[in-house]
C-alpha cells in the first residue's frame, strides 16, 4: 500500500514540474504556406510547345504582307494592346504591330528577323523591358536586358532599318509576381541607358514616360487598369510622339 501512496505521489510531482506542450495550430500553419506559395506564384504566357519565341504568332500575317510597311512596332503585350485598341493608327499609316504578351527581350531578340527584318520596313519602333523586370523568364541582370535591346537595334542598322528606341513605360509594381523589388528604379535606369546609347550612336529615342508617370514612378492612374498595361487614352497620347519621328 505504501508502495503504491508514494508511485502516486511521484506521478503528481512530474505533473507539476513539466511544463504542458500545445501543438500548433495547423489551420494558422497551413494558410501561412498557402498565402507563401500565393506570393511566389508568377503568371505566365502560354506558349506552344517547341515554339518558345512564338514564330507562329505573326508567320501567317507576315507571309500575307504585299506591300512594305513604314514601320514595324516590336513589343510585348503593351504594342499588342496598342494594335488592338487602336488598329487604326497602324492601317491608316502603314505600320504594322508585332508585339506579344508576355516577351522578354530576349524571345524579342530571337525572332526580330522574322518579324522585322525580313518585312523590309523603313523604320523599327522597339518597346521593352517591363517583362524582364518582371522574371517572366527568370532573373536577368538590367544591363542584359539593356544588351537585348541594343542588339536589336544593330540588326536593325546593319539592314538599313530605322532605328527607334522607345521608353519602357513606367512601372512601379509589377501586378503578377509581387516579389520584385524597386520596379520604378529599375524601369527608370533603363530608360536612361537606352536614352544614352540612343545619344551616342544617332539613334531616335521617343520619352513616353514622362507622359505617363506619376510621383511614384508608376504609371498614372487614369491611364492604367494594373499598372502595367495602358489604356485606349494613354495610347492616343503616345501616338504623335513616334509618329513624328516616322518621316
Amino acid at each position: 500500500m505504501k508502495r503504491i501512496i508514494v508511485l502516486v505521489a511521484m506521478l503528481a510531482s512530474f505533473a507539476f514540474v513539466c511544463p504542458t506542450y500545445s501543438a500548433p495550430e495547423k489551420s494558422t500553419s497551413a494558410k501561412q504556406v498557402q498565402n507563401t506559395k500565393k506570393a511566389k506564384k508568377v503568371k505566365r504566357v502560354r506558349r506552344p510547345k517547341g515554339d518558345w519565341a512564338r514564330f507562329g504568332f505573326y508567320e501567317k500575317a507576315n507571309s500575307e504582307i504585299t506591300k512594305a510597311p513604314k514601320a514595324v512596332f516590336m513589343g510585348d503585350s503593351i504594342t499588342f494592346g496598342w494594335g488592338k485598341n487602336r488598329p487604326e493608327f497602324f492601317t491608316e499609316n502603314n505600320y504594322l504591330c508585332r508585339g506579344i504578351g508576355g516577351q522578354t527581350t530576349a524571345e524579342m531578340l530571337v525572332r526580330f528577323r522574322a518579324d522585322v527584318i525580313n518585312l523590309k520596313p523603313k523604320y523599327v519602333a522597339i518597346m521593352a523591358g517591363v517583362n524582364d523586370i518582371a522574371e517572366n523568364n527568370g532573373k536577368i541582370k538590367l544591363e542584359n536586358v539593356f544588351g537585348n535591346i541594343v542588339s536589336m537595334a544593330q540588326l536593325a542598322k546593319a539592314n538599313g532599318i530605322k532605328v527607334i528606341l522607345c521608353s519602357t513605360l513606367p512601372a512601379d509594381k509589377i501586378p503578377w509576381n509581387s516579389e520584385i523589388e524597386n520596379v520604378a528604379e529599375k524601369v527608370k535606369s533603363l530608360n536612361a541607358m537606352l536614352k544614352n546609347f540612343a545619344k551616342k550612336n544617332g539613334f531616335v529615342y521617343v520619352d513616353y514616360y514622362s507622359s505617363l508617370v506619376n510621383e511614384k514612378g508608376g504609371l498614372l492612374e487614369k491611364y492604367t487598369r494594373d499598372g502595367v498595361h495602358i489604356r485606349k487614352e494613354a495610347y492616343i497620347l503616345i501616338e504623335p510622339l513616334v509618329k513624328a519621328k516616322i518621316k
